[in-house]
């Protein structure tokens, strides 16, 4: 059976030793529930926002994330639609043109900020800053 990128890219096949005192993975375990993750889903994640691989993601962010995304599919099924009326000589009104570029430049805007943001404060709780 083939596999899909996605599954394989899932499986976790390697393995790390990392070595903490008592303090430290006592610390670990209370940030990791936190976050809402596992001990190693929570290294992992901040090994690979380390590594510039991908950003921490928390709980909020990820909610925001998903809130933004659905925005964005949403905006993409109405631009698809304009699309689609223009290729089959149909003229969309200029309102929906309108409202739809400005729905998308919302959105993305919304997606920036919120980018910016998660930056601002991953790199302060990298320096142990109050985010």
């Amino acid at each position: 059976m083939v596999r899909s990128i996605s599954e394989v890219s899932k499986r976790k096949e390697k393995v790390a030793h990392i070595r903490f005192s008592p303090a430290e993975f006592d610390a670990l375990e209370a940030a990791a529930r936190a976050a809402g993750m596992t001990v190693s889903a929570f290294v992992r994640s901040l090994s690979m926002e380390g590594a510039g691989v991908r950003p921490f993601l928390g709980e909020r962010d990820r909610l925001v994330l998903g809130l933004l995304a659905e925005g964005m599919r949403a905006i993409g099924g109405n631009l698809n639609q304009i699309a689609r009326a223009i290729n089959t000589g149909r003229a969309p009104t200029e309102g929906d043109v309108v409202g739809s570029i400005k729905d998308a430049h919302g959105v993305a805007t919304a997606l920036a900020s919120e980018l910016a943001e998660m930056t601002r404060r991953s790199a302060a709780a990298r320096r142990g800053e109050c985010a």
